[in-house]
């Protein structure tokens, strides 16, 4: 197996196509690789109620453009994933309340991705700030962007269902049910398998059909994936390529394989 370096550098629909545009917030903002975030401050923000049991954020109010490629949908409700919330929330683009309408700090998110958090981790939010900022499309692997996205092989899209007692959980499908955060957290941060969906920057972009995408990312975790693992995981991936990447004192850098055959030696 040769590696390769590859590419090291540094709008949403209502249920579910409606893309909403404001002047006043950028699609994408870039950060420098390896720096600290520069904190935005936007005179309008969207405003979104964190939810400690599902271990997401539900939407409450939309502003700006960055909602088409951000976000789950389910039963006309938008989910954000920690790592969505956090970057959202670096960008200045986004005010997270709590059961009490009060904001919660930017602190009390990182908190939550140091801690390890509904699948998420430190290195995992690096790597999909750093898609982000150049301007690729980000998407949990295994999870639809919506009831309608039917583009994706493997796996069948996640409804959200609404009981007597204003719960949520999941249709998967099957007669199992299992709630939003448990889908998440299922996704055990050293479980190997593809991390996330990755789409090339594009305006057409829909949550209803996102079709495949570019490439699947596996984020590697303290130490390189060796040959059996590369293998396993490509088997996941199908046709779709795989590249790996690592996080070293917060440089992100990404890698591809190719396979090779060694000449017979006499």
């Amino acid at each position: 197996m040769d590696g390769e370096v590859w590419g090291c550098s540094r709008r949403e629909d209502s249920n579910d196509e409606v893309v909403l545009q404001d002047s006043s917030d950028e699609e994408e903002h870039h950060f420098l690789a390896g720096s600290m975030a520069k904190l935005q401050f936007r005179s309008v923000k969207s405003k979104a109620s964190w939810n400690d049991e599902m271990g997401m954020a539900e939407v409450i109010e939309k502003k700006g453009k960055l909602w088409v490629t951000t976000g789950i949908i389910r039963e006309g409700r938008t989910y954000c994933s920690t790592e969505e919330t956090l970057y959202l929330m670096e960008l200045g683009a986004l005010h997270i309340l709590d059961n009490c309408d009060m904001c919660i700090p930017l602190i009390d998110i990182y908190r939550k991705v140091a801690g390890r958090e509904d699948g998420c981790c430190w290195e995992l939010f690096e790597v999909y700030k750093h898609l982000k900022s150049l301007g690729y499309i980000v998407g949990r692997h295994g999870v639809s962007w919506s009831m309608k996205d039917t583009s994706k092989s493997g796996h069948k899209p996640v409804a959200l269902e609404d009981t007597g007692e204003k719960n949520q959980s999941i249709d998967m499908g099957s007669r199992d049910e299992k709630s939003l955060n448990k889908l998440f957290s299922e996704m055990h941060i050293n479980e190997l398998r593809p991390d996330f969906d990755v789409y090339l920057p594009n305006n057409r972009f829909r949550k209803t059909s996102p079709g495949d995408p570019t490439f699947l990312l596996h984020l590697s975790r303290g130490h390189p994936p060796s040959r059996e693992e590369i293998e396993v995981l490509e088997n996941q991936c199908g046709e779709i390529p795989l590249k790996i990447s690592v996080v070293e004192d917060g440089r992100v850098s990404f890698f591809s394989f190719d396979k090779v055959e060694l000449p017979v030696l006499p």
